[in-house]
């Protein structure tokens, strides 16, 4: 749909990436202080009201389908743009850059699922939620690098971005693919409508943000009622929105994409992600038991985190790299990429999205999967920080990619 740029400036790149850092791992910071919260208002007097207002309907929708399917389109509409970027100008604009954190991304899906379906399998309605525990959520890791500053070299926090931006494209084909329900073929006919106008926008040289943007509310009124998720609306949008800046203008932050990148990224990162975590990190935890926890659903998850996501993407990592496939982040120790690793298993927001919609009509399984969720990325964080903190630098000698 549009060329890679060549002619943009080394600094330019630079300079994107450290607004990129700056701003997701400011907001993983504040999303974990807002998951205390909520865990804090839902096992306190106010949960009946936290509760109660999550299900109040407005305009047809309870407030929290309105953040799951409306806000979170922004989130995924920033995703999309931030893919679209990295593949076609980024760091992932060429397949030696591709190769390592595609392999490490595709270990870390792969394992998980395998893990969570090896403790769930006694219990096939269970089995719907293989997916939850395959997702990174890049805003709390990098908070959790971001604690750490200069111990982390800047090669591994590239890595880590690359692997979760390529983790996300996974997990929006798994939510395309396997979590769809019974599809409206005219609504569907709508969608398509919708995106053929923003291709027609794209190959026109339209530049102005406004046509676009009109014309995705519509396409998300139609997904909503397709049957597929709306949020992936918001990826369909981002895939057509230029990169390429207006004839006359040669700075790439003139780019539809880059302007509106900008744009949402503090949005996303300030208020959609922390009210996304306030509205489904909320879990009772009264009545919890070691028993409730080693149930196949919350330990599934758990363990799929935990386990799944260190093993799939650090031995995936490993064989890449044992092949000549690819090096290893530019100096960055083995115990590092290790780390690193253990911090893939903190899937805190997609995997909580992932969870409500494999169990749309189980609501009762909402609070264990939630449970699995933040036990398994709270484990995660706290081993990748202990391990990364004391974790030694590689010695220069060590062969290293130029490229991470």
């Amino acid at each position: 749909m549009d060329r890679p740029k060549s002619d943009l400036r080394p600094t330019h790149r630079i300079t994107l990436m450290r607004r990129f850092f700056d701003s997701e791992a400011a907001g993983g910071i504040i999303l974990m202080g807002v998951t205390v919260i909520a865990l804090a208002v839902a096992n306190s007097p106010l949960a009946g009201a936290y509760f109660g207002m999550l299900k109040t309907y407005v305009l047809g929708l309870s407030i929290l389908h309105w953040i799951n399917d409306a806000l979170m389109a922004l989130f995924f509409l920033l995703v999309g743009l931030e893919i679209k970027r990295e593949m076609l100008d980024g760091q992932l604009s060429t397949w030696p850059r591709r190769i390592l954190p595609g392999i490490a991304a595709i270990g870390g899906m792969v394992v998980p699922a395998l893990i969570y379906l090896a403790i769930t399998w006694n219990q096939p309605d269970l089995r719907n939620g293989w997916a939850i525990p395959t997702a990174t959520d890049i805003a709390f890791a990098l908070g959790v690098l971001a604690i750490l500053g200069s111990k982390v070299p800047a090669s591994l926090k590239i890595f880590l971005t690359a692997l979760a931006i390529l983790d996300d494209l996974g997990a929006i084909i798994v939510i395309a693919l396997f979590y769809t329900s019974e599809l409206s073929l005219p609504m569907l006919g709508g969608a398509a409508l919708c995106v053929i106008a923003l291709v027609a926008f794209n190959r026109f040289g339209v530049v102005r943000l406004l046509p676009y943007l009109a014309v995705g509310a519509v396409l998300w009124v139609f997904v909503l009622k397709s049957g597929i998720h709306a949020t992936l609306a918001g990826v369909a949008l981002a895939l057509t929105i230029p990169l390429q800046a207006a004839p006359k203008k040669t700075r790439a932050e003139d780019s539809p994409l880059h302007r509106l990148e900008h744009a949402l990224q503090p949005w996303v990162a300030y208020a959609i992600i922390p009210i996304f975590g306030f509205a489904n990190a909320g879990v009772p935890l009264a009545g919890l038991s070691l028993d409730s926890l080693l149930s196949p659903l919350p330990l599934g998850i758990a363990m799929g985190l935990f386990i799944g996501k260190q093993v799939g993407v650090f031995a995936f990592s490993e064989i890449a790299v044992r092949l000549d496939l690819a090096d290893m982040p530019a100096g960055a120790s083995r115990l590092q990429c290790y780390g690193v690793a253990l911090l893939c298993g903190i899937g805190f927001t997609m995997s909580l999205f992932i969870g409500a919609l494999a169990f749309p009509d189980r609501p009762e399984l909402g609070d264990a999967t939630k449970i699995g969720v933040l036990l398994g990325s709270a484990l995660s964080a706290l081993a990748g920080y202990l391990l990364l903190s004391v974790a030694p630098r590689e010695r220069p000698h060590t062969r290293a990619a130029s490229s991470m």
